[in-house]
């Protein structure tokens, strides 16, 4: 019983020292931070069952929670997002100097499906923006509520600046530029990037900022862009419901994907869809590589010597009419 005691208050202990090194050395965001502080608990409940240390556990240890997930049919995505945080867990003990050794350091991340992400086509995202504030044909912004004007202009900023909930729903109004057309985004880690808004953008923050949120505030000084009816912060759970009342099988995450799949589809390259995002690794933005063939088939068919639509090439004549060794285009 005393072991027990020891083992959970020191893995309680270290898994509270290294929360609070990813919120304050390396700017990781709460909902973040409670996903690390799942893992690791789960992690260490499965070790205390043998009077076992995170800090001390071995690789045929963490090897046999791996196993253990595997076993209870946890999907390998999970399985390697668990796996990724043990990693992070043990890397800062080695950079603290509190073990000798990486136990994850030989173990194989699970590989599992790549999913692609689902997408609405452009038809479904103009209906869902046009069924709120004044999107609709003949509506003028005097007839629409304060409510509508937030929606549409949040609706915007989800599909035409790709942000992720958290993002809008933490944007305060200093971050916006109307005159420049961008606004500043803190995305995963504290990170800022600059996110361009567009012309439908624009207007639609402009009309909310001007005819809509002052009917929101109850208080002053309230930094946050968009309010709910009593003046508060929305939250990404209020945002999220929003988002399903306009199109059921829609989600603000869901827009995050359509705006990134649209644009490849129109010939964005990915690394500007991956600064767009705010994705720390390209790898991440990857995964709408295969929007890309299409666009790379046609650049293939264009240009490529064996390409199906390629101007092909003709001698040029020599003297006495033998063929020499240059090539011409041939005309059209």
């Amino acid at each position: 019983m005393e072991n027990d005691q020891q083992s959970d208050g020191s893995n309680l202990n270290l898994i509270r020292g290294y929360l609070t090194y990813l919120r304050v050395e390396k700017g990781l965001r709460p909902l973040t931070c409670e996903a690390y502080q799942r893992d690791l608990l789960q992690c260490a409940e499965f070790l205390e069952k043998t009077n076992g240390f995170l800090a001390s556990a071995k690789h045929e240890d963490l090897a046999g929670f791996v196993a253990h997930l595997q076993a209870h049919q946890v999907e390998a995505r999970s399985r390697a997002r668990k796996l990724s945080c043990l990693r992070g867990l043990y890397r800062w003990l080695l950079l603290d100097k509190r073990i000798a050794y990486d136990p994850t350091i030989h173990l194989e991340t699970p590989a599992g499906w790549k999913v692609l992400p689902k997408s609405l086509s452009e038809a479904e995202v103009v209906t869902m923006i046009d069924q709120t504030g004044h999107g609709a044909a003949g509506s003028r912004t005097e007839e629409c509520t304060p409510q509508s004007l937030r929606d549409r202009a949040m609706l915007e900023l989800l599909y035409g600046g790709g942000v992720r909930v958290s993002e809008l729903v933490e944007l305060a109004v200093e971050d916006i530029s109307l005159q420049q057309g961008q606004m500043l985004v803190r995305g995963k880690g504290d990170k800022e990037r600059i996110v361009p808004l567009g012309q439908p953008a624009i207007e639609a923050l402009t009309e909310y900022l001007e005819h809509g949120r002052a009917s929101l505030m109850r208080k002053a000084n309230v930094r946050e862009v968009f309010l709910s009816q009593r003046g508060h912060p929305l939250t990404r759970q209020t945002v999220w419901t929003m988002v399903k009342q306009v199109n059921h099988r829609a989600s603000p995450h869901m827009l995050r994907h359509s705006c990134a799949t649209h644009m490849v589809e129109h010939g964005a390259d990915l690394r500007t869809v991956q600064t767009l995002l705010g994705h720390a690794d390209i790898a991440t933005t990857q995964i709408y590589t295969h929007l890309a063939l299409g666009r790379l088939k046609a650049v293939h068919r264009a240009h490529h010597p064996r390409g199906a639509g390629h101007i092909p090439l003709k001698p040029t004549e020599g003297l006495n009419g033998a063929p020499a060794r240059g090539f011409e285009l041939k005309p059209r």
